[in-house]
């Protein structure tokens, strides 16, 4: 149950990360009109920091993809090593979500 919060997490923090790179690369455009060797000097940081945050940013989303791929495999080679098992554990989890949803 913690698993899909824990991956929708993921999943928001990646798209609020994209979105902040790419607000900061608009920045960097507007402040092109600037001018001054200061203000290079800050684009030229800027601009080294949007490139360290989207290799980071490839990174952590391969390392997600192949731990979430990792999981789907161990999970299929467990319901199909212990079928009965997962009936029942499904079955029991479906029961305690159909009772705590009819007390509500």
């Amino acid at each position: 149950m913690a698993r899909p919060t824990a991956e929708n997490a993921q999943d928001i923090l990646m798209s609020d990360f994209q979105t902040l790179v790419a607000d900061t690369e608009k920045l960097l455009a507007h402040t092109a009109s600037l001018a001054g060797e200061q203000a290079d000097e800050l684009r030229d940081q800027i601009n080294e920091s949007l490139v360290r945050a989207r290799e980071t940013l490839a990174v952590a989303e391969a390392t997600l993809r192949e731990r979430s791929k990792e999981a789907v495999v161990a999970t299929e080679e467990y319901v199909q090593a212990n079928p009965w098992q997962s009936v029942g554990i499904a079955a029991g989890v479906g029961f305690l979500l159909g009772l705590l949803a009819t007390r509500r």
